[in-house]
């Protein structure tokens, strides 16, 4: 059992929380991830690990309520325990060998960009950019955190709201045109805006490692949900990645694959929510005057 240490609603979808998890926090590194369950019958769901500490044994997760799972997380508080947090899983982002990064989070991704920038931006010599794209101010989440980092930190919003009225390759496109000399790219978000990031930085010559968030099961490989075709060879995200050049994925296939249980995970909430009203007017049945 692994209780819940802290939780903080980021915004009115993601919540942060801080998870008792000693032996994941002892070897957790950027870019990898955990599979939990919220309960010993609930599915297994795999989140970014977002912040680690070996020497308080604690790991912190950052989710988005969309589904049933990750709805019926956010209901649950400090001193609740979790089923299941397994991990750490995946391989490592590569950290090694540059020294102008721009990092670019995408909604979400911007909670899988953050250790990634973070573990960046302590080497010595390595300038990063963090550019994260929201689709207005009120969903911005990790500023504060980026900033403190280190990083040099650009905001797009799709109604201008805040920042930079685009997208982040509006602002990726700007730095560049204005001399930025970048040897990696790391785009992390939906694919189709990780697709759009790979587009632009092909036509520079600018290496890309993309983040995949496939759809995953038992996280080992063996279940092969989160198979993706990489330089037209089938890959698996949670063994081989989920860390993957950019310019040799299929993304039609990917993006494709990734609306597969879309109906299915509609149903499962929608009956979730249902169960959900159902208690509560129970409750309000049962009220004694």
């Amino acid at each position: 059992m692994f209780k819940i240490i802290d939780k903080q609603n980021l915004n009115t979808d993601v919540v942060r929380m801080l998870i008792d998890a000693p032996l994941v926090a002892a070897n957790a590194k950027p870019g990898q991830f955990i599979i939990l369950r919220t309960h010993a019958n609930g599915e297994r769901i795999p989140l970014t690990i977002a912040s680690s500490d070996p020497l308080a044994g604690t790991v912190g997760i950052i989710f988005q309520k969309i589904g049933k799972t990750t709805n019926y997380l956010a209901q649950m508080q400090v001193g609740d325990f979790l089923s299941d947090f397994l991990g750490p899983l995946g391989e490592p982002t590569n950290l090694d060998g540059y020294h102008n990064i721009a990092v670019l989070g995408g909604g979400l991704g911007v909670a899988i960009a953050y250790p990634i920038v973070a573990a960046f931006s302590k080497k010595r010599d390595v300038n990063v950019d963090a550019i994260l794209g929201f689709r207005n101010k009120d969903l911005i989440i990790l500023q504060d955190d980026l900033q403190s980092s280190g990083a040099n930190v650009y905001i797009s919003t799709d109604d201008g709201s805040n920042g930079v009225k685009g997208f982040v390759t509006d602002i990726l496109q700007q730095q560049i045109e204005l001399g930025k000399k970048y040897d990696c790219v790391v785009a992390i978000g939906p694919m189709p805006m990780m697709r759009a990031v790979c587009n632009l930085t092909k036509t520079h010559g600018i290496k890309t490692i993309v983040s995949m968030n496939a759809t995953m099961v038992d996280g080992t490989g063996m279940c092969g949900c989160c198979r993706v075709t990489v330089d037209g060879k089938v890959k698996f995200a949670c063994v081989d990645g989920p860390d993957f050049d950019g310019h040799l994925i299929d993304w039609d296939e990917a993006i494709r694959r990734s609306a597969t249980y879309r109906p299915q995970e509609k149903i499962a909430l929608d009956t979730w929510r249902e169960t959900q009203s159902t208690q509560h007017e129970c409750k309000l049945g049962n009220k004694v005057n």
